[in-house]
């Protein structure tokens, strides 16, 4: 690996979700105030903790985020993104998932939004899925 002389940022994954329902419509929600980047939209999703596949964390954190009941084989691998900020770098794993149990809830302050594929770029969202919206509607960046 070649030395580039500026300390590395850590690189922080991510896993996400489309959660397509039956009229094709992604579930997208808002990053509640006082957290990073707040009032931009996102894919549900969060962190993988130590000892879990990026599908067990998903299942868990949709749990957690939106109280949804989801089997870890409906999680179908649909892209990714890489982009570096200032302070880190994320590598985003995007799913994509049409079976799950329960109605999303927004526990976490979140608001929630179903979005058409091609109305997403009308959403302010994290330059870091710019990718994943242009993977989710086979457009290239």
């Amino acid at each position: 690996m070649a030395a580039t002389g500026a300390d590395p940022l850590p690189i922080v994954p991510i896993v996400c979700v489309a959660l397509v329902d039956g009229a094709g419509k992604i579930l997208l929600q808002q990053r509640p105030p006082g957290k990073p980047m707040a009032g931009l939209w996102e894919f549900p999703g969060g962190k993988i903790a130590t000892g879990e596949t990026p599908e067990e964390a998903l299942a868990r954190e949709l749990d957690e985020e939106l109280g949804l009941v989801v089997a870890v084989e409906d999680l179908i691998p649909a892209g990714f993104a890489s982009h570096r900020y200032d302070s880190f770098h994320i590598l985003l794993l995007l799913y994509r998932c049409a079976r799950w149990r329960g109605e999303p809830q927004a526990r976490e302050g979140q608001t929630l939004a179903w979005a058409a594929p091609a109305d997403m770029s009308g959403y302010a969202m994290p330059a870091a899925d710019a990718p994943l919206v242009a993977q989710l509607c086979g457009k290239s960046v």
